[in-house]
């Protein structure tokens, strides 16, 4: 058996707001708008809103199950347990029930969509080193990160971008869609050469 060669990453990066997860939607429906056959699993993060103001984040299967990811309107006794992000507590339990089966590497998985690695979703000790098994499988990754904070990458990230094969875009408002164009062609070359 031959061991084939790092795996193929592409990791979204750019400033809150700039559109990150909706390139990885518009990639992911023209994927399997052109491509209905293929084997996509992974989840992406949407914001939940009440009125104008944003109370909190979802994630959402590409099946379309959702979950909590975090909320600033939660106030149970469990949830004083929670870590928090600024101001959002995070549900680590909802997350990971969710999230973590979407990451199984399977025999048929012909790409994963990650939404995001960021510092929300990496308060689930068994988030990360679950990331890292999809991207040592072998089987394309498009991932978003968040932008670094101050220069610095929180660690996790540093360790995707670093990892052999590892591509890095970042989205500015002017070139977001010749970037989406640009990873959509990439991948279909990538998924379609078998």
């Amino acid at each position: 058996m031959t061991m084939a060669g790092p795996g193929k990453s592409f990791l979204i990066t750019g400033p809150p707001g700039v559109g990150k997860t909706t390139l990885i939607m518009k990639v992911f429906e023209a994927l399997k708008t052109s491509h209905p056959s293929l084997q996509i699993q992974g989840f992406y993060s949407s914001e939940v809103r009440r009125g104008s103001e944003r109370v909190g984040f979802e994630v959402v299967t590409l099946d379309g199950r959702r979950g909590r990811l975090a909320s600033t309107t939660i106030s149970t006794l469990e949830s004083l347990r929670w870590p928090n992000v600024g101001k959002y507590k995070v549900d680590i339990a909802s997350f990971e029930s969710l999230v973590l089966p979407e990451l199984q590497v399977r025999e048929d998985t012909d790409l994963f969509i990650i939404d995001e690695v960021g510092k929300m979703e990496m308060y689930s000790s068994s988030f990360f080193p679950r990331v890292l098994k999809v991207l040592e499988s072998n089987i394309p990754v498009l991932a978003s990160v968040p932008i670094p904070k101050s220069g610095r990458d929180i660690p996790g990230v540093a360790r995707l971008k670093n990892h052999p094969g590892a591509t890095v875009f970042t989205l500015s408002t002017s070139n977001r869609d010749a970037i989406k164009d640009q990873i959509y062609s990439i991948l279909v070359d990538l998924l379609t050469k078998h």
